[in-house]
Protein backbone atom coordinates (compact mmCIF):
# COMPACT_ATOMS: atom_id res chain seq x y z
CA UNK A 1 0.00 0.00 0.00
CA UNK A 2 1.24 3.48 -0.85
CA UNK A 3 2.62 5.68 1.91
CA UNK A 4 -0.07 8.28 1.15
CA UNK A 5 -2.76 5.66 1.67
CA UNK A 6 -1.42 4.73 5.09
CA UNK A 7 -1.35 8.39 6.10
CA UNK A 8 -4.96 8.84 4.93
CA UNK A 9 -6.06 5.79 6.95
CA UNK A 10 -4.32 7.09 10.07
CA UNK A 11 -5.80 10.59 9.61
CA UNK A 12 -9.29 9.11 9.06
CA UNK A 13 -9.11 6.90 12.16
CA UNK A 14 -7.73 9.80 14.19
CA UNK A 15 -10.61 11.96 13.00
CA UNK A 16 -13.15 9.35 14.10
CA UNK A 17 -11.64 9.28 17.60
CA UNK A 18 -10.83 12.99 17.85
CA UNK A 19 -14.18 13.96 19.37
CA UNK A 20 -12.96 12.85 22.78
CA UNK A 21 -10.60 15.82 22.79
CA UNK A 22 -12.12 18.09 20.15
CA UNK A 23 -15.65 18.40 21.54
CA UNK A 24 -14.58 19.41 25.08
CA UNK A 25 -12.02 21.81 23.56
CA UNK A 26 -14.66 23.56 21.44
CA UNK A 27 -17.01 23.67 24.43
CA UNK A 28 -14.29 25.26 26.57
CA UNK A 29 -13.50 27.86 23.89
CA UNK A 30 -17.22 28.63 23.69
CA UNK A 31 -17.41 29.31 27.42
CA UNK A 32 -14.45 31.67 27.12
CA UNK A 33 -16.44 33.58 24.50
CA UNK A 34 -19.36 34.00 26.88
CA UNK A 35 -21.48 30.94 26.04
CA UNK A 36 -22.85 28.73 28.80
CA UNK A 37 -21.85 25.05 28.97
CA UNK A 38 -25.48 24.13 28.32
CA UNK A 39 -25.50 26.20 25.11
CA UNK A 40 -22.25 24.55 24.00
CA UNK A 41 -23.54 21.02 24.60
CA UNK A 42 -24.81 20.61 21.02
CA UNK A 43 -22.80 23.38 19.36
CA UNK A 44 -19.50 21.79 20.38
CA UNK A 45 -20.48 18.42 18.88
CA UNK A 46 -21.72 19.78 15.56
CA UNK A 47 -18.86 22.25 15.27
CA UNK A 48 -16.24 19.59 15.83
CA UNK A 49 -17.87 17.24 13.33
CA UNK A 50 -17.68 19.93 10.64
CA UNK A 51 -14.14 20.95 11.58
CA UNK A 52 -12.70 17.44 11.83
CA UNK A 53 -14.33 16.11 8.66
CA UNK A 54 -13.34 19.18 6.65
CA UNK A 55 -9.71 19.02 7.79
CA UNK A 56 -9.58 15.29 7.03
CA UNK A 57 -11.00 15.82 3.53
CA UNK A 58 -8.49 18.58 2.79
CA UNK A 59 -5.57 16.44 3.96
CA UNK A 60 -6.86 13.48 1.93
CA UNK A 61 -7.22 15.49 -1.28
CA UNK A 62 -3.78 17.05 -0.83
CA UNK A 63 -2.21 13.60 -0.41
CA UNK A 64 -4.01 12.32 -3.52
CA UNK A 65 -3.36 15.39 -5.69
CA UNK A 66 -0.51 13.76 -7.68
CA UNK A 67 -2.54 10.62 -8.26
CA UNK A 68 -5.55 12.63 -9.44
CA UNK A 69 -3.32 14.37 -12.00
CA UNK A 70 -1.84 11.10 -13.27
CA UNK A 71 -3.64 10.56 -16.58
CA UNK A 72 -2.05 7.12 -17.08
CA UNK A 73 -4.38 5.77 -14.38
CA UNK A 74 -7.38 6.81 -16.49
CA UNK A 75 -6.46 4.75 -19.56
CA UNK A 76 -8.47 1.71 -18.50
CA UNK A 77 -11.28 3.70 -16.92
CA UNK A 78 -14.80 3.82 -18.30
CA UNK A 79 -15.68 6.65 -20.66
CA UNK A 80 -17.35 9.78 -19.31
CA UNK A 81 -20.72 8.75 -20.77
CA UNK A 82 -20.49 5.24 -19.34
CA UNK A 83 -19.40 6.59 -15.96
CA UNK A 84 -22.36 8.99 -15.82
CA UNK A 85 -24.72 6.13 -16.68
CA UNK A 86 -23.26 3.89 -13.97
CA UNK A 87 -23.25 6.75 -11.45
CA UNK A 88 -26.96 7.41 -11.94
CA UNK A 89 -27.83 3.74 -12.22
CA UNK A 90 -25.70 3.07 -9.17
CA UNK A 91 -28.06 5.11 -7.01
CA UNK A 92 -30.94 2.79 -7.87
CA UNK A 93 -28.67 -0.25 -7.56
CA UNK A 94 -27.65 0.84 -4.06
CA UNK A 95 -31.27 1.33 -3.00
CA UNK A 96 -32.17 -2.07 -4.48
CA UNK A 97 -29.35 -3.78 -2.56
CA UNK A 98 -30.33 -1.92 0.62
CA UNK A 99 -33.98 -2.97 0.20
CA UNK A 100 -33.07 -6.64 -0.20
CA UNK A 101 -30.76 -6.51 2.82
CA UNK A 102 -33.41 -4.73 4.91
CA UNK A 103 -36.00 -7.38 4.03
CA UNK A 104 -33.59 -10.17 4.99
CA UNK A 105 -32.88 -8.43 8.30
CA UNK A 106 -36.61 -8.08 8.90
CA UNK A 107 -37.13 -11.81 8.22
CA UNK A 108 -34.56 -12.76 10.85
CA UNK A 109 -36.12 -10.45 13.43
CA UNK A 110 -33.98 -7.33 13.19
CA UNK A 111 -36.02 -4.15 13.59
CA UNK A 112 -35.96 -1.68 10.73
CA UNK A 113 -34.60 1.79 11.33
CA UNK A 114 -31.11 3.05 12.00
CA UNK A 115 -30.08 4.61 15.29
CA UNK A 116 -27.11 6.12 13.47
CA UNK A 117 -29.44 7.85 10.98
CA UNK A 118 -31.64 9.15 13.79
CA UNK A 119 -28.65 10.61 15.62
CA UNK A 120 -27.49 12.33 12.43
CA UNK A 121 -30.97 13.75 11.88
CA UNK A 122 -31.02 15.15 15.42
CA UNK A 123 -27.69 16.87 14.76
CA UNK A 124 -28.99 18.24 11.43
CA UNK A 125 -32.07 19.67 13.13
CA UNK A 126 -29.82 21.31 15.72
CA UNK A 127 -27.34 22.56 13.12
CA UNK A 128 -28.31 22.23 9.41
CA UNK A 129 -24.67 22.61 8.31
CA UNK A 130 -24.22 18.96 9.32
CA UNK A 131 -26.01 18.10 6.05
CA UNK A 132 -22.78 19.01 4.24
CA UNK A 133 -20.93 16.39 6.27
CA UNK A 134 -23.57 13.64 6.11
CA UNK A 135 -24.41 14.13 2.43
CA UNK A 136 -21.12 15.25 0.87
CA UNK A 137 -17.93 15.19 2.91
CA UNK A 138 -18.70 11.93 4.73
CA UNK A 139 -19.52 9.90 1.58
CA UNK A 140 -16.45 11.25 -0.25
CA UNK A 141 -14.15 10.23 2.59
CA UNK A 142 -15.82 6.83 3.01
CA UNK A 143 -15.46 6.00 -0.69
CA UNK A 144 -11.82 7.03 -0.73
CA UNK A 145 -11.02 5.08 2.45
CA UNK A 146 -13.18 1.97 2.08
CA UNK A 147 -13.34 1.59 -1.71
CA UNK A 148 -10.28 3.25 -3.23
CA UNK A 149 -7.81 2.38 -0.48
CA UNK A 150 -9.08 -0.72 1.38
CA UNK A 151 -10.99 -2.47 -1.39
CA UNK A 152 -8.55 -1.32 -4.08
CA UNK A 153 -5.55 -2.64 -2.17
CA UNK A 154 -7.26 -5.95 -1.34
CA UNK A 155 -8.47 -6.42 -4.93
CA UNK A 156 -4.86 -6.42 -6.11
CA UNK A 157 -4.25 -9.53 -3.96
CA UNK A 158 -7.55 -11.41 -4.21
CA UNK A 159 -10.71 -11.75 -6.27
CA UNK A 160 -13.55 -9.25 -6.27
CA UNK A 161 -15.83 -11.18 -3.91
CA UNK A 162 -13.30 -11.59 -1.08
CA UNK A 163 -11.97 -8.03 -1.45
CA UNK A 164 -15.50 -6.59 -1.48
CA UNK A 165 -16.57 -8.81 1.44
CA UNK A 166 -13.68 -7.81 3.71
CA UNK A 167 -13.82 -4.08 2.89
CA UNK A 168 -17.64 -4.02 3.12
CA UNK A 169 -17.69 -5.71 6.53
CA UNK A 170 -15.11 -3.21 7.80
CA UNK A 171 -17.24 -0.44 6.30
CA UNK A 172 -20.28 -1.84 8.14
CA UNK A 173 -18.45 -2.18 11.46
CA UNK A 174 -17.22 1.42 11.16
CA UNK A 175 -20.86 2.56 11.39
CA UNK A 176 -21.12 0.93 14.84
CA UNK A 177 -24.44 -0.80 14.17
CA UNK A 178 -23.66 -4.50 14.36
CA UNK A 179 -27.32 -5.45 13.96
CA UNK A 180 -27.33 -3.80 10.51
CA UNK A 181 -24.06 -5.29 9.31
CA UNK A 182 -25.85 -6.95 6.37
CA UNK A 183 -27.42 -3.63 5.32
CA UNK A 184 -24.16 -1.69 5.31
CA UNK A 185 -22.26 -4.59 3.72
CA UNK A 186 -24.78 -4.70 0.86
CA UNK A 187 -24.15 -1.01 0.24
CA UNK A 188 -20.39 -1.62 0.42
CA UNK A 189 -20.64 -4.41 -2.17
CA UNK A 190 -22.64 -2.15 -4.48
CA UNK A 191 -20.17 0.72 -4.30
CA UNK A 192 -17.24 -1.68 -4.76
CA UNK A 193 -18.94 -3.07 -7.87
CA UNK A 194 -19.38 0.44 -9.28
CA UNK A 195 -15.71 1.19 -8.63
CA UNK A 196 -14.51 -2.00 -10.34
CA UNK A 197 -16.91 -1.59 -13.24
CA UNK A 198 -15.79 1.96 -14.08
CA UNK A 199 -12.40 2.22 -12.37
CA UNK A 200 -13.42 5.75 -11.38
CA UNK A 201 -13.86 6.49 -7.67
CA UNK A 202 -16.08 9.44 -8.58
CA UNK A 203 -18.81 6.98 -9.65
CA UNK A 204 -19.41 5.34 -6.24
CA UNK A 205 -18.88 8.76 -4.64
CA UNK A 206 -21.74 10.18 -6.71
CA UNK A 207 -24.01 7.22 -5.90
CA UNK A 208 -23.16 7.45 -2.19
CA UNK A 209 -23.69 11.22 -2.04
CA UNK A 210 -27.01 10.97 -3.90
CA UNK A 211 -28.20 8.14 -1.66
CA UNK A 212 -27.33 9.93 1.59
CA UNK A 213 -28.86 13.18 0.34
CA UNK A 214 -32.09 11.42 -0.59
CA UNK A 215 -32.32 9.79 2.84
CA UNK A 216 -31.78 13.16 4.57
CA UNK A 217 -34.47 14.85 2.44
CA UNK A 218 -36.82 11.95 3.13
CA UNK A 219 -36.23 12.13 6.88
CA UNK A 220 -36.63 15.91 6.99
CA UNK A 221 -39.99 15.62 5.21
CA UNK A 222 -41.11 12.49 7.01
CA UNK A 223 -44.17 14.10 8.61
CA UNK A 224 -45.29 15.67 5.33
CA UNK A 225 -44.92 12.37 3.51
CA UNK A 226 -46.90 10.52 6.18
CA UNK A 227 -49.69 13.12 6.01
CA UNK A 228 -49.72 12.87 2.21
CA UNK A 229 -50.03 9.08 2.39
CA UNK A 230 -52.90 9.40 4.86
CA UNK A 231 -54.65 11.86 2.55
CA UNK A 232 -54.19 9.49 -0.37
CA UNK A 233 -55.71 6.65 1.66
CA UNK A 234 -58.73 8.85 2.48
CA UNK A 235 -59.18 9.78 -1.17
CA UNK A 236 -58.94 6.14 -2.23
CA UNK A 237 -61.48 5.15 0.43
CA UNK A 238 -63.82 7.94 -0.69
CA UNK A 239 -63.56 6.92 -4.36
CA UNK A 240 -63.95 3.29 -3.39
CA UNK A 241 -67.31 4.08 -1.84
CA UNK A 242 -68.70 4.96 -5.29
CA UNK A 243 -67.40 1.81 -6.97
Amino acid sequence: MKKEYWIILIVYITMQLSGVIGVPLVAYIGTLLGKSMQEMEIISVTSWIVISFTITLIITLVLLRKEMKDHTLMRNSASAASSITWAIGGVFLAFFAQTIAANIESLIGIEMGSENTQQIMQLIQASPIIIIVSSVIGPILEEIVFRKILFGSLHKRMNFFLAALISSVIFALAHAEIEHILLYSAMGFTFAFLYVKTKRIIVPIFAHVAMNTFVVILQLNKDNIENWLKDMEKIQSFIGGFL
